[in-house]
């Protein structure tokens, strides 16, 4: 697409060929959904890992007792910090690891 020239008061340059630009093919919007939902996953990996690394007894004693069938996910870390803390170094090691794969 040409514009017709112009008069310029200033001296500035001529009139100039201006060309529209199509933008070329988008991302389809499930990958970006996805993308989304893989790095919120990696923000609760990371964050869970971290309150279960620094404060591992009351993060379990929260989650023991009537928790909607979690319960049973966090039996084998009842009275057990150490153990806690070690899963908490690969859960927020995974997660970091999941937030670095993503591209956008």
């Amino acid at each position: 697409m040409t514009f017709p020239p112009f008069p310029r008061k200033s001296g500035g340059p001529g009139p100039q060929e201006t060309t529209l630009v199509t933008p070329g093919p988008l991302r389809p919007q499930e990958n970006i959904w996805a993308s989304r939902a893989a790095e919120m996953a990696a923000i609760f990996m990371v964050g869970d890992g971290l309150i279960g690394l620094l404060q591992p007894r009351r993060h379990v004693d929260l989650w023991k007792d009537d928790a909607l069938g979690t319960e049973k996910v966090v039996k084998p870390f009842v009275d057990r910090p150490g153990r806690r803390r070690l899963y908490a170094v690969v859960q927020i090691a995974a997660g970091l690891a999941l937030a670095a794969r993503q591209k956008r």
